[in-house]
């Protein structure tokens, strides 16, 4: 029969505390034995220092040992006197002699010159214990007693025995709770370990939805929040797979449908092969061609296969180069460039990749902003149809804010920005160009240096790109 973890973990936490029990029972019985034993050493050396008074001081009153020597029971007397709770025979006033065993050991009576006087006929064990009698500074005898190695006296015995059984019948209670609260524990574990199984089952079957309770805060409740985690990333991942595909497919159908009716119509006469035919199709190729490019580019950014060659550059210098750039074209199309910037800057980083990525920015601004009206132009205070671009330094990074104005985006835009192939359905579509890339390519360039990229509404009414870039150690130190 196959055990599973409940039964194991129940088998390993019962064991364990059986383990424990028993060992504290073995310790306390030893313990107890040893102490009890001491204890009743101590007593016995106690009784026997009395007996020895108490025959000195008869002694002194019958002048010799005769009275010993002629009744025994003087010293079963002198037992009684001391120990008013003996019970050996149940009755303190039983006249029946006992045994000559004191209270719980065997004693023998002698005098100063070694004749035996009262006790068992029995050669002395060794070890024992020698207690002189002594009156007025002369040794008069001795009395020996056999030490106390172990019980005797039956009320000692069945003491001892009692205690015994009270520790088996207590380690059983304890066995009997530990299992019933081993079960509890080990169901309460297991069942969210159950929880997290069947999530990862489902996980595998390829249900990202799967989600599992988070109900405690414990290395268990960690793992079923990094779980929850897991699957909403399988799940964000799948959706924006399915998404590419789709965008993919869409971004290549239409030009190609384009390039196809294009074609039929110069095969079937409709259209002449001129000029504007040809610059017609020329056009679609080109969208193509960057739609390839960008798809290549996104590949290898994502891979980490784009080539860096870093260096230590100026990046405000490099910046400046592709502003002056597009002024032309922005120029054109009635659009503004505002620029405040700092002298220099020194970053480590690529030169053209960098390029690229302001270049991006600034083709983004480009296609989405929309050119200033005749009735924006005769306000006052133009915001319409600019572009701002600032930075600020501190002592370890560049902030460079990217400021376009209208049309914005909203909040549930801005949270996918950076997404390949995302591009608002309103106002910064399509119809101005572009295939969603820019700024996931932009996203991966600046992750490379380090740096950070984050979107937010423009005070201009756009949108606001805000890049995070470390400075080289040696901009640092100057």
């Amino acid at each position: 029969m196959k055990i599973g973890i409940t039964g194991k973990l129940f088998f390993a936490i019962l064991a364990t505390c059986m383990l424990v029990l028993i060992t504290m029972n073995w310790g306390t019985r030893i313990s107890f034995e040893r102490s009890f034993t001491d204890y009743i050493r101590t007593g016995n050396e106690q009784r026997l220092n009395m007996l020895s008074n108490a025959l000195a001081e008869r002694y002194r009153l019958e002048g010799s040992w005769v009275f010993l020597q002629k009744n025994e029971k003087i010293i079963y007397q002198l037992l009684r006197s001391f120990d008013q709770n003996d019970d050996v025979n149940g009755n303190q006033n039983d006249a029946v002699p006992i045994p000559l065993q004191g209270w719980r050991v065997p004693l023998w009576i002698f005098d100063a010159n070694e004749r035996l006087l009262a006790g068992s006929s029995h050669p002395i064990p060794q070890p024992s214990t020698r207690q002189a009698i002594m009156l007025d500074g002369k040794l008069i005898g001795w009395v020996v007693g056999m030490s106390s190695e172990k019980l005797t006296r039956s009320t000692d015995i069945h003491f001892a025995k009692q205690q015994t059984r009270t520790s088996w019948i207590l380690i059983a209670l304890s066995t009997i709770l530990a299992a019933g609260v081993t079960l509890l524990v080990s169901r309460s574990l297991l069942s969210r370990v159950k929880r997290l199984v069947t999530g990862t089952h489902q996980l595998a079957a390829g249900d990202f939805s799967a989600r599992v309770p988070v109900t405690s805060q414990d290395e268990l409740g960690t793992l079923a929040h990094d779980f929850n985690q897991l699957a909403l990333t399988l799940e964000k991942n799948e959706r924006m797979r399915r998404a590419f595909i789709a965008d993919v497919s869409h971004e290549l159908r239409t030009p190609l449908a384009v390039l196809q009716g294009e074609l039929e119509a110069l095969e079937d006469g409709v259209r002449q092969l001129t000029p504007s035919s040809l610059q017609s199709l020329q056009v679609e190729v080109r969208s193509l061609t960057k739609l390839v490019n960008d798809l290549h580019q996104l590949s290898l950014s994502d891979l980490g296969a784009l080539t860096y060659r870093k260096t230590n550059l100026d990046i405000i210098a490099l910046l400046n180069l592709s502003i002056a750039a597009y002024r032309g074209r922005f120029a054109d199309k009635g659009l503004s460039i505002n620029v405040e910037l700092p002298e220099n800057a020194t970053i480590f980083g690529d030169p053209d990749r960098l390029s690229q990525l302001f270049n991006n920015l600034l083709e983004n601004s480009l296609r989405y902003t929309d050119a200033p009206t005749d009735t924006a132009i005769n306000t006052d205070h133009q915001t319409i149809g600019k572009l701002k671009i600032s930075a600020s330094q501190t002592k370890t990074f560049l902030l460079i804010q990217w400021q376009d104005s209208a049309p914005g985006v909203s909040n549930e835009q801005l949270s996918q920005i950076f997404e390949r192939f995302y591009r608002t359905e309103i106002s910064r579509n399509r119809t101005s160009g572009g295939s969603g890339l820019g700024l996931s390519i932009c996203w991966n360039i600046v992750d490379a240096h380090g740096g950070k990229i984050s979107a937010a509404h423009s005070p201009l009414g756009g949108l606001e790109i805000k890049l995070l870039l470390p400075l080289s150690f040696a901009d640092v130190t100057a």
